[in-house]
């Protein structure tokens, strides 16, 4: 291994994040692909690979609000896609659609304040092929600014203020009519009007009108053509926070045809103030605008309103409501009146409620496939979910999606076994990640296979303690312990290919409590497939009335049952978890959770770190601290006593930063922001006494005692450290520490014989100190040391960089042999919080490492040739 192969030996195997919660932060442009903001990134992902995130875009140094693609012509093989977000910055990415490569080609800071929106130019001249592509954005500084897009770069054109000073929110831009260029552009935001403003070819826009109605601040905008050929009439459909969707008729003339196209006639009701005709000019052609219909149905705000035209022409719309519930809107060909083809979701029974009772909090945007069989919505946990439409059955059927931690990931542990890896983070949540293991090799990919703990506090660590069951510490006092149930051991079982462990003395499954935070055991019954039944709280089918004639088909047996059953909260009907693929959403977050079996009490403060000796008997914890009473780690027996050992290991004088057991659970390492490190060194067993202990105490003889202190172990607070493995060095052990002074420092002890008492071992010295150019976050040593007789040493900086040290030991000294250096695109745009090394498994080649980032991504990045 050498720096010139880590341009080929790098691929991405998994890429998790999940999606910012703002309705323009996503687009699925033409060619399939899905663009949204994540954190300060941009993911692409195609919803029909199952892999998931084929790329993360990173380039914004603030959380991207607004996505769009532009309009291409069919002989480019390069999409241009538009970003912009809370750091003011517009940025213009090209996208070739044959490599999927992606790169950012232009940045722009047009506006002073964050990006709210953006809309490209649609309609007949947007199809045509021009050297010219025109775009709109919307920012809270109250502007909205014309750019376009020419000869691979943007220029703005024109900036207009929106009268009243509010904050644009949405925009859409149309073109009028192909043969005089004129184009339309609808703004609204946080006002209850829709401003209309027209531009003749070549020309500046100007307001027109002013579309009265709404009650409430307007989330979005949409423009279409009635019917697909030119010159028809343009509706305009306006979602409001008044929990409505208005649609308006543009047509080119006067205002009676006007209202001949819309249906009405000049009696008195037509001219009523609801239907006021609001004349527009571009250029010299005249155009009215009139009120069409009001569409009534959803129960909160709606944040999404998107046309879409099916293949066989029939013009539909997309709405996505904070009642979590989806609606496909038709027009009947009779009566013209507006109807729900189908609603998608879930009921709005728990609307407002937490993802701890399964709510997922309503929906943030919808968007349509470029072919309309598909939809997307992106939910308040920053996972989407997907239908897909089903024309020989007519209805629609949810299939899987991707999701994503939205905040920080602040710990990951692999199980031990490396079958699944499990992530916590700043959003309250624990999730699970597994291989779906399928027939083809291609085609195995990695998803979110449960989520086991949904919490009312930040999640701060995680580790394993034993192939079923975790133990995790929040901005809480305590740590929580955690039993995998026997329904997620079986999916995961037939999903992952392999053993589940024994079931035994598993529990069934788990579910919150409404106010509360602790996950109580519960008993199951199985009933059908998840493909095969409907969620009584889902409604994946196509419309009410066919949803009805499928309630009363259930037996009534069943139906007798589940009433019984419902009252009582130690039961519960679960069956989405066995299906044969991963689980969706709303499975996720009702049906995976671990039950809590233990609480370990002890720290005053927030908890900061935890560790798991490797047989999991021990679990080492420390928490924030700014005195020596509370900067000590605790000690706590795992099963079947589950308590403390007294007393705590005293060393620190400041918040320890990480504590890790060495490979063979002799030795218990500890770095801090007192810039120390220490390490402790096992006396006896648990239960045992002091090998000295006759005649003394407890609190003289402990289960640890210090064996070396560093106290100048950096010139800055240590942020990581990681023992090299045991075996295969000769009897020398191996650690490596992380600072913010830039600094890796590999420290080296001489192997020595084990029959010799600790006191008489030598120390640990400095083997080497290896220079970064920003902080060091985050460390991991392979478990294994390589045919070579090397160390593998990963490395992660405050800047989101990555890098592989071979290292090779010998006299106490230890030498960088090679690094490899990770490319920049597969690199984070923030500090890399932990790293993570996957347990080998019987015929895996090369390694595969966890990175999780606070960015809010988890990666697993694949080393072939390690």
């Amino acid at each position: 291994m050498s720096e010139n192969m880590a341009e080929t030996i790098v691929e991405s195997r998994y890429l998790s994040a999940g999606a910012n919660r703002y309705a323009a932060a996503a687009d699925w442009g033409e060619d399939g692909l899905v663009a949204f903001g994540s954190d300060s990134n941009v993911c692409l992902w195609d919803p029909s690979d199952p892999r998931g995130i084929s790329r993360i875009l990173s380039g914004h140094t603030a959380h991207v609000r607004a996505v769009k693609f532009l309009p291409r012509d069919e002989e480019d093989k390069v999409a241009h896609l538009v970003t912009g977000g809370d750091d003011k910055q517009l940025r213009l990415w090209a996208v070739d659609l044959e490599t999927g490569a992606a790169s950012c080609v232009q940045t722009v800071q047009g506006h002073a304040e964050p990006i709210n929106c953006i809309a490209s130019l649609r309609g007949a001249a947007a199809s045509k092929s021009t050297t010219r592509k025109l775009f709109v954005t919307g920012s809270a500084d109250a502007t909205v600014k014309v750019w376009a897009l020419e000869a691979g770069e943007i220029a703005a054109l024109q900036t207009i203020k929106t009268t009243r000073k509010y904050m644009p929110l949405t925009v859409a831009l149309y073109a009028l009519d192909e043969g005089n260029g004129g184009l339309v552009l609808a703004v609204a935001g946080t006002t209850n009007a829709v401003q209309i403003f027209t531009a003749a070819s070549g020309g500046e826009f100007s307001l027109q009108a002013t579309l009265p109605g709404h009650e409430n601040w307007i989330r979005s905008l949409d423009f279409i053509r009635e019917k697909p050929e030119q010159g028809s009439d343009i509706l305009l459909a306006s979602a409001s926070q008044d929990k409505y969707i208005r649609l308006w008729r543009i047509h080119q003339g006067t205002a009676l045809s006007a209202l001949n196209a819309a249906g009405l006639d000049l009696s008195a009701d037509a001219l009523t103030p609801g239907n006021k005709i609001h004349k527009i000019t571009a250029g010299a052609t005249k155009y009215c605008i009139i009120f069409e219909a009001l569409l009534l149905g959803h129960e909160d705000w709606i944040y999404s309103a998107r046309w879409s035209r099916a293949g066989d022409g029939k013009l539909q719309l997309l709405s996505a409501s904070a009642d979590n519930s989806l609606s496909v809107w038709e027009s009947d060909p009779e009566s013209g009146i507006w109807l729900t083809a189908a609603r998608l979701g879930e009921i709005s029974r728990e609307k407002g409620a937490t993802t701890a009772t399964g709510s997922i909090g309503g929906f943030w945007t919808g968007l349509w496939s470029p072919a309309g069989t598909t939809v997307i919505t992106l939910g308040r946990t920053g996972s989407w979910r997907r239908w897909d439409f089903d024309a020989a059955e007519d209805v629609w059927k949810q299939n899987f999606a991707i999701s994503g931690h939205t905040r920080a990931v602040t710990g990951i542990s692999w199980s031990q076994d490396g079958v699944y890896l499990l992530s916590t983070s700043s959003d309250q949540t624990t999730r699970l990640h597994a291989e779906w293991a399928t027939d083809s090799a291609t085609t195995a990919s990695w998803h979110e296979m449960a989520r086991p703990q949904i919490h009312g506090y930040d999640l701060n660590c995680i580790s394993t303690l034993g192939p079923s069951s975790f133990v995790s510490g929040a901005d809480e006092k305590l740590m929580r312990v955690f039993t995998e149930p026997k329904a997620v051991a079986r999916m995961l079982s037939r999903l992952t290919n392999t053993t589940p462990p024994p079931l035994s003395s598993l529990p069934d499954a788990a579910n919150v409590p409404v106010l509360g935070l602790s996950n109580k055991a519960i008993t199951i019954t199985d009933a059908a497939p998840e493909s095969q039944t409907t969620n009584a709280s889902s409604i994946d089918a196509s419309n009410p009335q066919e949803q009805q004639s499928q309630s009363q088909s259930q037996p009534q047996e069943q139906n007798q049952q589940q009433q019984q059953q419902d009252p009582d909260p130690s039961t519960s009907i679960t069956s989405p978890l066995n299906a044969t693929h991963p689980p969706f959403e709303e499975s996720l977050s009702r049906h995976t959770l671990f039950p809590e079996t233990e609480k370990l009490y002890g720290h005053g403060y927030e908890i900061s770190c935890l560790a798991a000796s490797p047989d999991g008997s021990l679990i080492a914890s420390a928490c924030k601290a700014s005195s020596l009473n509370h900067a000590v780690i605790r000690l706590f027996e795992t099963a079947p006593r589950w308590t403390e050992i007294r007393p705590p290991l005293a060393a620190h004088a400041l918040t320890v930063a990480r504590v890790r057991f060495s490979g063979d659970g002799r030795y218990l390492l500890s770095v801090g922001r007192d810039r120390q490190w220490v390490v402790f060194g096992r006396r006896r067993q648990p239960g045992e006494r002091d090998k000295d202990g006759e005649g003394k105490g407890e609190a003289e003889g402990g289960l640890f005692g210090v064996v070396q202190a560093e106290q100048k172990g950096h010139a800055r607070m240590i942020l990581d450290c990681a023992w090299a493995p045991v075996a295969g060095l000769g009897g020398a052990r191996v650690f490596a520490t992380a600072g913010r002074d830039k600094l890796v420092k590999v420290w080296v002890r001489k192997g020595v014989d084990e029959k010799e008492e600790e006191e008489e071992e030598g120390k640990f010295e400095l083997g080497k100190a290896v220079t970064e150019e920003h902080p060091v976050t985050a460390l991991d040593f392979v478990p294994e040391v390589t045919t070579e007789g090397l160390l593998l040493l990963a490395v992660g900086t405050e800047a989101g960089k990555l890098s592989v040290l071979s290292l090779k030991v010998a006299g106490g000294e230890a030498e960088v042999v090679s690094t490899l250096v990770v490319r920049p695109e597969l690199c984070l745009p923030k500090a890399v919080t932990q790293l993570a090394w996957r347990p080998a498994r019987e015929g895996q080649q090369g390694r595969e490492l966890a990175v999780a980032g606070e960015d809010g991504s988890l990666r697993i990045y694949s080393f072939p040739s390690l």
